[in-house]
């Protein structure tokens, strides 16, 4: 089965037809799942929609990465979510989820 785009980190930037949930998840892989450029680039568009659910739910991973756990758990409060075991489990789930409906990337 070949790698969807969004989980293809080969390039410097994600595919322009990702919606920006998508394009988020891409730069949280992308950074290696570490606090540096591209964790800040995933951030900024969890930012520029707040509110909205996929935006919050990437927002609680981001916070998640960064380790801090109380913004975490306030954003997969706000998403009414749980989450997963691990960052990477967590990552693929949530993944799976925008993937779902990409041209709804409001969830």
């Amino acid at each position: 089965m070949p790698e969807l785009k969004h989980t293809d980190i080969t390039g410097d930037s994600p595919p322009s037809d990702l919606p920006a949930p998508l394009q988020a998840m891409w730069w949280l892989k992308k950074g290696g799942f570490v606090v540096g450029p591209g964790w800040e680039k995933a951030h900024s568009i969890c930012q520029s929609q707040e509110g909205t659910h996929a935006y919050d739910l990437v927002h609680a991973l981001a916070h998640w990465i960064e380790g801090d756990t109380s913004n975490a758990a306030y954003w997969y409060r706000r998403v009414g979510d749980g989450r997963a075991e691990t960052v990477a489990a967590e990552w693929d789930r949530i993944v799976r989820l925008l993937a779902k409906s990409p041209s709804q990337p409001g969830c």
